[in-house]
């Protein structure tokens, strides 16, 4: 059995007297799409924000290669290979593709106080790292970042965090605000850092989705983990009855069909 990268044992998490998380166990693992699913108001983006550094818990462990670590803030986690990327790509509209992918570490040529930005380089880069992902269009690194498409603001930013030597990758609702075609090149995008070896965190309430790329599956309801499953462990109806609650869709449905007699 493949170890963890990334492990979460007893992990919750509460604001003052509420409580937000209970008991979360999770093993993230290399070259695994671990798929978070969940309503609105489950708790994935609390748990997105405990594994990126935002908040820490209120008790349990994370353990990362079974140490137990502790991320008091996002740079300390992105210190430790986990990145986020979140549902608009986190790029910024009015830069340029290669000014984006290098923002806070831009490549420099000259000395001293001669430094200056190295366009060029930034540009060659970047174009080329997206382009290792299949998304061919981009390959002017001037192209400014707001005339992209939503598939293709997340092809940038996964590739980033892949160059800058992600080990975690979590991908917070990537497809939720795309169309077909765009939200298949971001599911392609998720197999291609699956096959590069690394442990990618898929948070999204599109079942379709979660099933084309996931391997391990964990249902949030209300906090806690309802469900841990692996893929072909339960059918596509299965895992959506999870989701809305198992017995409130069955009361639902038996509703339906008492008015339809």
């Amino acid at each position: 059995m493949t170890a963890p990268i990334l492990e979460l044992k007893g992990v919750n998490k509460s604001f003052g007297p509420i409580d937000v998380l209970f008991d979360i166990n999770l093993k993230i693992k290399a070259g695994e799409v671990l798929c978070l699913l969940g309503d609105n108001g489950a708790g994935k983006s609390t748990l997105i924000r405990l594994l990126s550094g935002v908040h820490q818990p209120s008790s349990g462990q994370i353990l990362m290669d079974g140490a137990a670590v502790s991320f008091p803030s996002p740079r300390a986690a992105s210190e430790q290979g986990i990145a986020t990327v979140h549902q608009f790509g986190g790029t910024f509209p009015l830069m340029s593709i290669g000014r984006s992918f290098f923002v806070g570490v831009e490549p420099t040529k000259g000395w001293g106080p001669f430094k200056r930005y190295d366009r060029k380089t930034a540009n060659e880069i970047a174009v080329k790292a997206v382009q290792d992902f299949g998304i061919t269009r981009i390959d002017d690194g001037d192209r400014l970042v707001g005339g992209l498409s939503g598939g293709e603001r997340q092809s940038l930013a996964i590739a980033r965090a892949v160059h800058f030597g992600a080990r975690v990758l979590i991908l917070d609702e990537p497809t939720a605000a795309l169309g077909v075609k765009q939200a298949t090149h971001v599911l392609r995008i998720v197999n291609e850092a699956k096959r590069r070896g690394l442990a990618v965190v898929f948070i999204t309430h599109q079942v379709m989705h979660a099933m084309a790329v996931g391997d391990h599956f964990a249902v949030l309801i209300r906090g806690a983990v309802a469900a841990d499953f692996g893929k072909g462990e339960k059918t596509r109806e299965e895992i959506t009855d999870l989701m809305a609650g198992g017995a409130s869709m069955a009361n639902l449905e038996a509703e339906i069909e008492a008015q339809a007699q």
